[in-house]
């Protein structure tokens, strides 16, 4: 458990290189405190809130970091239309208490001469996400193994939404033996039921209507698997149906998967997750759900 008193409030300090973060976080260390990282790319929304709150009530020291990292952008992708607010990140940090504000230039991540990514394989990382956004996961898992490597963290904290996501980085720690626990967050919606996202700025309010389509459609499967139904196609075409009630929501995929595996399946168990993808005016948007678990789909708790 941390030793920090639940109130405290350290100054918050920043750091822009990979150096002087390392050496801040063995100072850390040394003293016998653990310590949460919580990576973020900026545009500080009420689920990083809840992911730094988690930090710091689990950990002794959090380091937060904001990198809107290139190489998880593929090309026509929202690279530079990505929402960027550091001043308003930090203030936030410094409110929640954080201890380390980690917040490098891309010249500082990927020097010159920079040739190295981290690659996995199989099914984990070559569907879904992986298909429709090739090289996605590999800049993911590099900025990832980079951010865990030099700061050597008790426990990094990351949300449910982004779940293969999750899944990935959870393979990559274990098997590069990081040491680091991957905790991951239920996610957190909107008043309305839309997840948060900080993509979710670039919606229109028509956009948004129409937005809500996803977490509808989630909410009708659960409904349907908490009535008894086990068969994935048949709770698959309850979401698409109702995706299908937003003409104007251009939808990706619908699966119904294993979670560790991410490979589908045909029969519903206490394993599975059910993921949307779709796109609203040239955002793109992804959900999660976890059927008949406790997380649900619980909506009005954005802060």
């Amino acid at each position: 458990m941390p030793t920090h008193t639940a109130d405290r409030r350290s100054p918050l300090s920043r750091v822009d290189g990979p150096e002087e973060l390392r050496r801040r976080c063995d100072r850390i260390r040394a003293a016998g405190q653990s310590l949460g990282l919580v990576p973020t790319m900026g545009a500080l929304h009420a689920g990083h809130r809840r992911l730094i709150q988690r930090s710091r009530a689990e950990c002794d020291r959090t380091v937060v970091s904001i990198f809107v990292n290139p190489i998880q952008f593929g090309p026509g992708e929202d690279l530079n239309l990505y929402p960027r607010s550091l001043d308003a990140d930090l203030a936030v940090c410094a409110e929640l208490g954080v201890d380390l504000a980690y917040a490098p230039s891309e010249a500082a991540m990927y020097p010159e001469g920079f040739a190295t990514r981290v690659n996995l394989r199989g099914a984990l990382v070559e569907t879904l996400e992986g298909a429709r956004r090739p090289g996605h996961f590999e800049g993911v898992a590099t900025v990832v193994t980079k951010l865990l490597v030099t700061a050597r963290p008790d426990r990094a904290y990351f949300g449910h939404k982004d779940a293969q996501q999750c899944a990935v980085v959870r393979r990559l720690a274990a098997d590069l033996n990081t040491g680091a626990e991957i905790v991951v967050c239920p996610t957190v919606r909107d008043a309305d039921g839309l997840a948060l996202s900080s993509r979710n700025a670039r919606l229109d309010p028509a956009g948004r209507r129409q937005a809500l389509a996803i977490p509808a459609a989630l909410a009708a499967a659960d409904a349907a698997f908490r009535l008894g139904e086990r068969d994935a196609e048949a709770i698959r075409d309850v979401v698409l149906r109702r995706l299908a009630e937003s003409p104007a929501l251009d939808v990706d995929y619908v699966a119904v998967v294993d979670a560790l595996t991410f490979l589908p399946i045909t029969k519903m168990h206490v394993r599975c997750e059910i993921l949307i993808a779709a796109r609203m005016g040239g955002v793109r948007l992804i959900d999660v759900l976890t059927p008949g678990t406790d997380e649900g789909l619980v909506v009005g708790v954005g802060e």
